[in-house]
């Protein structure tokens, strides 16, 4: 529904093209600020650069520098956004790509490493209820037998939390492992 709103407002824009285009956007009201603005907002990836760039070509010659310093916009995005214009070829925005990779794109054996350490010392749970394993080794302990025996660089290793989460992904919980105790006789008391 907002896409829709903002599409009439920017064709609205445009069909006045002509009389902003005379003054060449010289004449920058607080209002037409705040509408260009708000339509900005509204719009995202290429709909968003492609209306900036028409408002900078409307603009005329020193259009980019005038948005960038009335406007607020980024100078990079409006290049984009022209470039996309001339040339008539979208660029495809890569969200995906973005963020932290993961510890096991850095280090591919440390999931292994932590299973060969931890495989030695853990035990199941001795009623057999759960499959869960667990060890008696911390996420701290493993940090620092990953350094010690593993050849891990004490400067460059995942953090003790990261590989408590990966201990934790793997199926290792950090308890006690109770024992077995018989049943108590309640004729006794």
């Amino acid at each position: 529904m907002v896409i829709m709103e903002t599409y009439k407002k920017e064709s609205a824009f445009m069909k006045h093209h002509t009389q902003l285009h005379q003054d060449h956007l010289t004449n920058l009201t607080p209002e037409i600020k705040s509408f260009l603005n708000k339509t900005r907002a509204e719009l995202k990836g290429t709909k968003k650069r492609q209306f900036m760039a028409r408002v900078v070509s409307l603009m005329g010659k020193g259009g980019q520098r005038k948005a960038l310093k009335e406007l607020g916009w980024n100078r990079d995005t409006i290049r984009k956004g022209m470039k996309e214009m001339q040339s008539g070829i979208v660029c495809v925005d890569n969200f995906a790509g973005r963020g932290r990779k993961l510890s096991e794109e850095k280090f591919p054996t440390l999931l292994d490493d932590i299973k060969d350490i931890m495989e030695p010392i853990c035990q199941t749970d001795p009623t057999f209820k759960s499959t869960q394993l667990y060890s008696p080794l911390t996420a701290k302990e493993v940090h620092n037998r990953l350094i010690e025996f593993k050849g891990y660089p004490s400067d460059d290793i995942p953090s003790v939390v990261t590989i408590n989460r990966k201990m934790n992904k793997l199926g290792y919980q950090l308890k006690k492992v109770a024992k077995c105790r018989p049943k108590k006789n309640s004729r006794d008391k």
